[in-house]
């Protein structure tokens, strides 16, 4: 009945349910947990009218032009440029760290001289993680960093990941430098969008194929049983021989085999406020105040004429496991004892032939969405092309 089976509606499972369909003429059944696609980017329009992301602000970035291609066949883009403020010291300012930033919290000959010594050091433009300028030997900038690293980043880190800055992984720590320049926006990309009428009609294009068959509100488990001895596949219990294409949790397919892996999620708390706007832009961190990390008003996201606005607020914690079915694993914990483990499961995963593993939860890594299309796009072409 079908050739392939694709376990996740996000974009990794759609692109590559998509590509398989349309490309190859293969039969597809797609199979997603939750009552909708599009996983963490899934939106819809509120009481108030107001598009709101379920799962968070999603910001379209990139600057990979065959990506951008790509998904330009199914949806039309309103440009939108990401501005975030953080707050720091009661004050509001530009996140990443910038030399706006900087003249706003330190004393005017202060921040000249740091800006002339940040710009001679590394460049105007450039963008330093913050590990980075903390080894630097020049003891103004040594008073810059340990500031940033304290304000902006200790706090906020042990909020969103449960652990200390120099615990996780230097790739996650990156993804928010010290930026070398007055650009207050928080992207530089190329393109920088939004889905005109939302990513949850993005999506239903994308799925939009005679050959995809999708099940909602289905766990795969229910359907598909992996035999970790065998390496077989089975389908509705009979012997499945097709690909098996698999974007959720690595440690949970292998039953847990070398015990589980630790995630982070998120509690989403929304609120609807009588009044046109709450903050000066979409997203404020609240890095050292509050239980949440961040507020985000998803008005300023989509140009919407509503009387009222719609806020978010996030409250990081630790996936308490898959007993709990309204838990979400959001971002998989980047410390070098869990990535060993999920090394093990790897090498389990090479003894499967017919299963590709995919996707920040399978691959067990961190993907920006236009990183997981252009992922979906190359597993594509090297592997079923």
């Amino acid at each position: 009945m079908f050739d392939t089976i694709v376990v996740g509606a996000g974009f990794a499972g759609s692109v590559l349910a998509r590509q398989l369909a349309s490309v190859n003429n293969k039969k597809v059944l797609l199979v997603e947990k939750r009552q909708h696609i599009a996983g963490n980017c899934y939106d819809s329009y509120d009481e108030n009218g107001v598009l709101v992301h379920k799962y968070g602000p999603h910001l379209f970035h990139t600057s990979n032009k065959e990506v951008f291609s790509y998904l330009n066949q199914f949806t039309d883009w309103s440009e939108y440029q990401h501005h975030v403020l953080a707050v720091i010291d009661g004050q509001k300012v530009p996140l990443p760290f910038n030399l706006n930033a900087l003249e706003m919290l330190f004393p005017k000959s202060m921040a000249e001289s740091l800006e002339k010594k940040l710009i001679a050091r590394f460049g105007f433009g450039m963008k330093v993680p913050i590990l980075e300028l903390t080894q630097t030997d020049d003891a103004e900038l040594k008073v810059l960093a340990d500031f940033i690293y304290d304000k902006v980043f200790v706090n906020y880190t042990a909020k969103q990941w449960g652990c200390s800055p120099d615990e996780i992984s230097s790739e996650v720590m990156s993804r928010v430098p010290v930026f070398v320049s007055r650009d207050d926006r928080y992207f530089q990309d190329t393109y920088q969008v939004v889905p005109t009428h939302g990513y949850t009609k993005m999506f239903q294009s994308i799925l939009d194929h005679p050959n995809i068959h999708l099940m909602l509100n289905t766990n795969y488990n229910d359907i598909v049983s992996v035999d970790a001895k065998s390496g077989t596949v089975a389908l509705f219990g009979n012997d499945f021989s097709g690909d098996f294409i698999f974007t959720g949790m690595i440690d949970e397919l292998f039953s847990f085999t070398f015990g589980e892996l630790p995630y982070r999620t998120i509690d989403f708390s929304f609120k609807t406020l009588q009044k046109e706007y709450f903050q000066e832009v979409a997203t404020v961190n609240y890095p050292n105040n509050y239980d949440f990390t961040r507020i985000t008003e998803f008005k300023w996201i989509h140009d919407l004429q509503t009387k009222n606005t719609t806020l978010l607020r996030e409250y990081p914690r630790d996936y308490k496991g898959v007993a709990n079915e309204d838990e979400n694993p959001c971002y998989p914990v980047f410390k070098d004892e869990n990535v060993s483990r999920y090394n093990q499961y790897k090498e389990l995963a090479v003894q499967f032939p017919q299963i590709t593993l995919l996707g920040r939860l399978a691959e067990y890594r961190y993907y920006d969405m236009d990183d997981m299309v252009a992922r979906a796009l190359e597993v594509f072409e090297h592997k079923f092309a």
